[in-house]
Protein backbone atom coordinates (compact mmCIF):
# COMPACT_ATOMS: atom_id res chain seq x y z
CA UNK A 1 0.00 0.00 0.00
CA UNK A 2 1.37 3.64 -0.51
CA UNK A 3 -0.20 5.14 2.63
CA UNK A 4 -1.25 3.41 5.82
CA UNK A 5 -3.10 5.91 8.27
CA UNK A 6 -2.94 5.38 12.12
CA UNK A 7 -4.90 6.36 14.37
CA UNK A 8 -3.95 6.11 17.82
CA UNK A 9 -0.12 5.16 18.38
CA UNK A 10 0.42 2.87 21.03
CA UNK A 11 0.92 -1.06 20.99
CA UNK A 12 -1.25 -2.68 18.75
CA UNK A 13 -1.33 0.13 16.38
CA UNK A 14 2.45 1.32 16.39
CA UNK A 15 3.39 -3.08 15.83
CA UNK A 16 1.11 -3.07 12.85
CA UNK A 17 3.28 -0.52 11.35
CA UNK A 18 6.56 -1.59 12.33
CA UNK A 19 5.75 -4.79 10.54
CA UNK A 20 4.39 -3.36 7.45
CA UNK A 21 7.69 -1.39 7.39
CA UNK A 22 10.19 -4.12 8.22
CA UNK A 23 8.08 -6.51 5.60
CA UNK A 24 8.55 -3.38 2.97
CA UNK A 25 4.75 -3.39 2.41
CA UNK A 26 4.11 0.35 3.31
CA UNK A 27 5.18 3.34 1.53
CA UNK A 28 4.31 5.68 3.83
CA UNK A 29 2.99 5.82 7.68
CA UNK A 30 0.32 8.75 8.66
CA UNK A 31 0.17 8.88 12.37
CA UNK A 32 -2.15 10.87 14.61
CA UNK A 33 -3.19 10.74 18.47
CA UNK A 34 -4.65 13.18 20.29
CA UNK A 35 -1.82 14.03 22.61
CA UNK A 36 1.42 15.56 20.64
CA UNK A 37 3.92 14.15 22.64
CA UNK A 38 2.51 10.62 22.00
CA UNK A 39 2.57 11.99 18.19
CA UNK A 40 6.42 13.31 18.66
CA UNK A 41 8.14 10.06 20.35
CA UNK A 42 6.01 7.44 17.40
CA UNK A 43 8.14 9.63 15.21
CA UNK A 44 11.12 9.43 16.81
CA UNK A 45 10.71 5.92 17.74
CA UNK A 46 9.83 5.10 13.57
CA UNK A 47 6.44 3.72 13.99
CA UNK A 48 5.08 6.83 11.62
CA UNK A 49 6.83 8.53 8.87
CA UNK A 50 4.56 11.57 9.61
CA UNK A 51 1.92 12.95 12.50
CA UNK A 52 -1.02 15.12 12.06
CA UNK A 53 -3.10 16.85 13.70
CA UNK A 54 -6.37 15.79 13.23
CA UNK A 55 -7.92 12.37 12.40
CA UNK A 56 -9.62 13.83 8.73
CA UNK A 57 -6.00 15.22 7.55
CA UNK A 58 -4.32 11.80 8.78
CA UNK A 59 -7.02 9.63 6.74
CA UNK A 60 -6.80 11.95 3.21
CA UNK A 61 -5.62 9.78 0.78
CA UNK A 62 -4.82 6.69 2.41
CA UNK A 63 -5.42 3.33 1.51
CA UNK A 64 -5.80 1.21 4.95
CA UNK A 65 -7.02 3.34 8.15
CA UNK A 66 -6.42 1.63 11.02
CA UNK A 67 -8.06 2.51 14.28
CA UNK A 68 -6.04 1.67 17.50
CA UNK A 69 -7.89 4.11 20.00
CA UNK A 70 -9.82 2.86 23.25
CA UNK A 71 -13.10 1.30 21.68
CA UNK A 72 -15.01 4.47 23.53
CA UNK A 73 -13.15 6.80 21.34
CA UNK A 74 -13.77 5.20 17.99
CA UNK A 75 -17.42 7.16 17.58
CA UNK A 76 -15.48 10.05 17.58
CA UNK A 77 -13.28 8.83 15.18
CA UNK A 78 -15.76 7.81 12.58
CA UNK A 79 -17.59 11.04 13.16
CA UNK A 80 -13.84 12.81 12.68
CA UNK A 81 -12.94 10.69 9.23
CA UNK A 82 -16.21 11.15 7.52
CA UNK A 83 -15.66 14.17 5.34
CA UNK A 84 -12.09 13.08 4.16
CA UNK A 85 -12.16 9.60 3.50
CA UNK A 86 -11.06 8.37 0.20
CA UNK A 87 -13.47 5.98 -1.62
CA UNK A 88 -10.85 2.83 -2.17
CA UNK A 89 -9.65 2.98 1.26
CA UNK A 90 -9.96 0.00 3.73
CA UNK A 91 -11.44 0.89 6.99
CA UNK A 92 -10.26 -1.48 10.20
CA UNK A 93 -9.65 -1.93 13.07
CA UNK A 94 -7.98 -2.92 16.72
CA UNK A 95 -10.77 -2.46 19.26
CA UNK A 96 -11.39 -5.63 21.77
CA UNK A 97 -15.00 -5.49 21.66
CA UNK A 98 -16.75 -4.95 18.12
CA UNK A 99 -20.73 -4.57 18.74
CA UNK A 100 -20.43 -0.87 19.78
CA UNK A 101 -17.67 -0.15 17.01
CA UNK A 102 -19.99 -1.19 14.34
CA UNK A 103 -22.98 0.57 16.01
CA UNK A 104 -20.29 4.03 16.17
CA UNK A 105 -19.10 3.23 12.55
CA UNK A 106 -22.68 2.64 11.36
CA UNK A 107 -23.90 5.83 12.85
CA UNK A 108 -21.39 8.27 11.20
CA UNK A 109 -20.41 6.66 8.27
CA UNK A 110 -22.64 7.25 5.06
CA UNK A 111 -23.69 3.83 3.59
CA UNK A 112 -20.88 3.42 1.19
CA UNK A 113 -18.30 4.66 3.77
CA UNK A 114 -19.88 2.04 5.91
CA UNK A 115 -19.39 -0.59 3.45
CA UNK A 116 -15.52 -0.42 3.76
CA UNK A 117 -15.55 -0.76 7.09
CA UNK A 118 -14.03 -4.34 8.18
CA UNK A 119 -14.30 -4.67 12.13
CA UNK A 120 -11.78 -6.45 13.36
CA UNK A 121 -9.48 -7.48 17.11
CA UNK A 122 -5.64 -8.70 16.74
CA UNK A 123 -5.56 -11.48 19.90
CA UNK A 124 -2.67 -10.07 21.02
CA UNK A 125 -0.77 -7.98 23.18
CA UNK A 126 1.43 -7.17 26.26
CA UNK A 127 0.53 -5.39 29.84
CA UNK A 128 2.54 -2.63 28.18
CA UNK A 129 0.88 0.25 26.53
CA UNK A 130 1.95 3.39 24.27
CA UNK A 131 4.48 3.79 21.61
CA UNK A 132 7.44 2.38 23.31
CA UNK A 133 5.72 -0.92 23.90
CA UNK A 134 5.36 -1.53 20.08
CA UNK A 135 7.60 -4.31 18.33
CA UNK A 136 7.25 -5.77 14.38
CA UNK A 137 6.93 -9.48 15.50
CA UNK A 138 3.85 -9.03 17.49
CA UNK A 139 1.02 -10.44 15.80
CA UNK A 140 3.58 -13.42 14.32
CA UNK A 141 1.55 -16.82 14.90
CA UNK A 142 -1.45 -14.81 16.69
CA UNK A 143 -4.76 -14.90 15.93
CA UNK A 144 -6.84 -11.74 14.06
CA UNK A 145 -10.34 -12.16 14.36
CA UNK A 146 -12.49 -10.65 11.85
CA UNK A 147 -16.20 -9.85 11.98
CA UNK A 148 -17.30 -8.56 7.93
CA UNK A 149 -20.14 -6.97 7.79
CA UNK A 150 -23.01 -8.13 5.19
CA UNK A 151 -21.62 -4.68 3.69
CA UNK A 152 -18.60 -5.39 2.95
CA UNK A 153 -17.23 -7.01 -1.15
CA UNK A 154 -15.27 -10.15 -0.94
CA UNK A 155 -12.21 -7.96 -2.51
CA UNK A 156 -12.63 -5.54 0.71
CA UNK A 157 -12.66 -8.95 2.89
CA UNK A 158 -9.67 -10.11 1.60
CA UNK A 159 -8.08 -7.26 1.43
CA UNK A 160 -8.48 -7.05 5.24
CA UNK A 161 -7.03 -10.64 5.19
CA UNK A 162 -3.95 -9.98 3.50
CA UNK A 163 -3.54 -7.34 5.78
CA UNK A 164 -2.90 -9.17 8.92
CA UNK A 165 -0.89 -12.35 7.38
CA UNK A 166 1.50 -10.17 5.55
CA UNK A 167 2.55 -9.25 9.57
CA UNK A 168 2.25 -12.76 10.32
CA UNK A 169 -0.68 -13.40 12.16
CA UNK A 170 -3.76 -16.04 11.59
CA UNK A 171 -7.06 -15.01 10.61
CA UNK A 172 -10.10 -16.42 11.43
CA UNK A 173 -13.65 -14.89 11.09
CA UNK A 174 -16.89 -14.82 13.16
CA UNK A 175 -19.88 -12.53 12.95
CA UNK A 176 -20.08 -9.67 15.97
CA UNK A 177 -22.22 -10.81 18.26
CA UNK A 178 -20.58 -14.31 18.73
CA UNK A 179 -16.90 -12.29 18.70
CA UNK A 180 -18.05 -9.95 21.81
CA UNK A 181 -19.44 -13.49 23.73
CA UNK A 182 -16.30 -15.82 23.15
CA UNK A 183 -13.94 -12.60 24.04
CA UNK A 184 -15.95 -12.17 27.37
CA UNK A 185 -15.25 -15.27 28.09
CA UNK A 186 -11.07 -15.68 27.24
CA UNK A 187 -9.90 -12.01 27.70
CA UNK A 188 -12.23 -9.35 29.57
CA UNK A 189 -12.67 -11.83 32.43
CA UNK A 190 -9.26 -12.94 33.43
CA UNK A 191 -8.40 -9.38 32.92
CA UNK A 192 -11.45 -8.68 35.48
CA UNK A 193 -9.99 -11.15 37.63
CA UNK A 194 -6.50 -9.84 37.99
CA UNK A 195 -7.73 -6.42 38.43
CA UNK A 196 -9.46 -7.75 41.17
CA UNK A 197 -7.35 -10.23 42.79
CA UNK A 198 -4.83 -7.28 42.94
CA UNK A 199 -7.18 -4.87 44.42
CA UNK A 200 -8.47 -7.49 46.90
CA UNK A 201 -4.94 -8.15 48.34
CA UNK A 202 -3.77 -4.17 47.94
CA UNK A 203 -6.28 -3.53 50.56
CA UNK A 204 -5.79 -6.14 53.35
CA UNK A 205 -3.88 -4.98 56.82
CA UNK A 206 -1.10 -6.94 55.84
CA UNK A 207 -0.71 -6.25 52.12
CA UNK A 208 2.82 -4.90 51.95
CA UNK A 209 3.85 -8.50 53.54
CA UNK A 210 1.50 -10.68 51.04
CA UNK A 211 3.09 -8.96 47.94
CA UNK A 212 6.70 -9.02 49.77
CA UNK A 213 6.13 -12.68 49.43
CA UNK A 214 4.24 -13.18 46.29
CA UNK A 215 6.05 -16.00 44.00
CA UNK A 216 5.47 -17.15 40.33
CA UNK A 217 2.32 -17.71 40.25
CA UNK A 218 0.71 -14.31 41.61
CA UNK A 219 2.85 -12.89 39.07
CA UNK A 220 2.20 -15.09 36.00
CA UNK A 221 -1.87 -14.84 37.23
CA UNK A 222 -2.04 -11.11 37.74
CA UNK A 223 0.46 -9.77 34.88
CA UNK A 224 -2.16 -8.56 32.74
CA UNK A 225 -3.40 -6.38 35.64
CA UNK A 226 -0.96 -4.12 34.35
CA UNK A 227 -2.23 -3.21 31.41
CA UNK A 228 -4.17 0.06 30.94
CA UNK A 229 -6.95 1.18 32.88
CA UNK A 230 -8.59 3.32 30.35
CA UNK A 231 -8.50 0.90 27.83
CA UNK A 232 -10.40 -2.20 30.31
CA UNK A 233 -12.67 0.71 31.14
CA UNK A 234 -13.67 1.34 27.90
CA UNK A 235 -14.06 -2.71 27.36
CA UNK A 236 -16.27 -2.87 30.71
CA UNK A 237 -18.41 0.01 29.06
CA UNK A 238 -18.65 -1.31 25.84
CA UNK A 239 -18.98 -5.20 26.26
CA UNK A 240 -21.05 -4.66 29.13
CA UNK A 241 -24.51 -7.24 28.56
CA UNK A 242 -21.65 -10.30 27.75
CA UNK A 243 -19.13 -9.50 30.73
CA UNK A 244 -21.80 -9.45 33.58
CA UNK A 245 -23.24 -12.71 32.67
CA UNK A 246 -19.71 -14.48 32.59
CA UNK A 247 -19.09 -12.63 36.22
CA UNK A 248 -21.96 -14.26 37.60
CA UNK A 249 -21.01 -17.60 36.14
CA UNK A 250 -17.38 -16.87 37.65
CA UNK A 251 -18.29 -15.95 40.92
CA UNK A 252 -20.82 -18.70 41.29
CA UNK A 253 -17.73 -21.18 40.49
CA UNK A 254 -15.75 -19.39 43.37
CA UNK A 255 -18.73 -19.58 45.52
CA UNK A 256 -18.94 -23.19 45.00
CA UNK A 257 -15.45 -23.48 45.69
CA UNK A 258 -16.12 -21.66 48.88
CA UNK A 259 -18.88 -23.77 49.68
CA UNK A 260 -16.70 -27.19 49.24
CA UNK A 261 -14.21 -26.31 51.76
CA UNK A 262 -16.88 -24.67 54.11
CA UNK A 263 -18.16 -28.26 54.31
CA UNK A 264 -14.85 -29.70 54.51
CA UNK A 265 -15.78 -31.43 50.96
CA UNK A 266 -11.72 -31.91 49.73
CA UNK A 267 -12.99 -34.85 47.28
CA UNK A 268 -14.87 -32.22 45.53
CA UNK A 269 -12.36 -29.80 45.79
CA UNK A 270 -9.87 -32.39 44.27
CA UNK A 271 -12.40 -33.00 41.98
CA UNK A 272 -12.74 -29.84 40.60
CA UNK A 273 -9.18 -29.44 40.26
CA UNK A 274 -9.05 -32.22 38.51
CA UNK A 275 -11.02 -30.62 35.95
CA UNK A 276 -10.06 -27.61 35.59
CA UNK A 277 -6.29 -28.98 35.27
CA UNK A 278 -7.70 -31.58 32.40
CA UNK A 279 -9.70 -28.22 30.66
CA UNK A 280 -6.55 -26.22 31.02
CA UNK A 281 -4.27 -29.41 29.88
CA UNK A 282 -6.13 -30.03 26.71
CA UNK A 283 -5.54 -26.27 25.69
CA UNK A 284 -1.93 -25.87 25.97
CA UNK A 285 0.99 -28.17 26.78
CA UNK A 286 1.55 -28.52 30.51
CA UNK A 287 5.11 -27.40 31.36
CA UNK A 288 8.11 -27.80 33.80
CA UNK A 289 6.07 -27.35 36.85
CA UNK A 290 8.23 -24.47 39.33
CA UNK A 291 7.65 -23.75 43.17
CA UNK A 292 4.98 -20.80 43.45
Amino acid sequence: MDRLALIGLGLIGGSLSLALKKNGLVGEVVGYSRQAQTRLRACELGLIDRSVDSVAEAVRGADVVFIATPVQAMAGVFQAMAASLAPHALVTDGGSVKGSVVAAAKAALSPAQWAQFVPGHPIAGTERSGPDAAFASLFINHRVILTPLPENSAALVTRAVALWTSVGAVVEQMDVQHHDHVLAATSHLPHLAAFGLVSALSRLEERYEVFRYAAGGFRDFTRIASSDPLMWRDICVANRDELLPMLDHYLDELLHLRRLIDASDYAGVEHLFCDAKAARDALYQPSVAHPS
